[in-house]
């Protein structure tokens, strides 16, 4: 099957505030994405494996198939928001896919996602992947900025480009299917280890005469101020210049990461939420601190891969 736009439904082919396409599955995600094409107009075909939330929907206009192969045949356009990609196979087995666009947007690894997609080909459907970064209440609600990353057939997705920019902005990642899942992951990555150093935080003062909501407003300016680290880093890998420019050295850093540990043993609490990256800038400037001692910390970088 050739990948261009003109194998499927374009914007010019029908009133894109009209296309009508079939959801599978009407978890917290799968609703508000179904609620939100429905109130844009959207004519949206739902199955779920617990009849009754797509029974729910059917208030709202949407059609409530039988079976998911009811769903499937309604639609060229399958959006399936599943538990996970073993959900997905499932779901989709045996089912005719021939001619239909596939956005799968379940979560999954990025691995996952480039199965995914050749799975779909061999049953003669086009296929995108998808990283949902919103939680519920932020799809239909553009003011949150919530958005989904997509991956895979550029076609596709420029096709129902429209369609898929109503529940969160779209942002398209590239043709490999499994970019979307891959950005997905590594912010997630980013904001779980952001939340660990928060927490370490709110820990720290619990007890003391410091009330969290006086210690928040100044760890919001701090971690903002901070925010330069991600350019910084990007262009440091990119140039595999560590060194030029750097304030606040690997040696400097290390040498005062033991004031970080003795307070937190004096108030009682456990760095295992700081130390393992305390432990790998220490062992980044232990390889080599004539080589590594003047670099900022984007060198513990390298010692993560595998």
């Amino acid at each position: 099957m050739t990948d261009t736009t003109t194998d499927a439904m374009s914007d010019t082919d029908t009133d894109a505030a009209q296309r009508p396409l079939t959801l599978l599955g009407l978890g917290d995600m799968g609703t508000a994405l179904a609620r939100t094409w429905l109130a844009a107009g959207h004519p949206v075909t739902v199955w779920n494996r617990t009849a009754a939330k797509a029974q729910a929907l059917a208030g709202a206009g949407a059609s409530v198939a039988a079976d998911a192969a009811e769903a499937v045949a309604a639609n060229d356009l399958v959006v399936v928001c599943l538990l996970d990609d073993t959900s997905v196979g499932t779901a989709l087995d045996g089912i005719d896919l021939t001619g239909k666009d596939l956005v799968n947007l379940t979560t999954g690894t990025p691995a996952e996602g480039r199965e995914r997609a050749a799975w779909a080909a061999q049953r003669g459907a086009r296929f995108v992947d998808g990283g949902i970064m919103a939680t519920p209440d932020m799809i239909g609600a553009p003011e949150t900025g919530g958005y989904i990353f997509y991956s895979g057939s550029q076609a596709l997705f420029e096709a129902h480009r429209t369609v898929l920019e109503v529940p969160a902005g779209a942002r398209f990642v590239g043709t490999d299917p499994g970019h979307a899942a891959l950005h997905d992951v590594a912010l997630l990555s980013g904001m779980y280890g952001l939340f660990a150093g928060i927490s370490h935080a709110f820990a720290l003062i619990d007890g003391e005469d410091i009330a969290p909501k006086d210690l928040a407003p100044l760890l919001s300016e701090w971690l903002v101020a901070m925010g330069f680290f991600v350019a910084n880093a990007a262009e440091r890998l990119t140039s595999g210049d560590l060194t030029t420019g750097v304030v606040s050295n690997l040696a400097m850093q290390v040498a005062a990461s033991g004031t970080l540990l003795r307070t937190a043993e004096e108030q009682g609490v456990s760095a295992e939420l700081i130390r393992p990256y305390l432990d790998l800038m220490r062992r980044r400037l232990e390889a080599d601190e004539a080589a590594h001692g003047g670099e900022d910390t984007s060198g513990v970088i390298t010692l993560l891969k595998r």
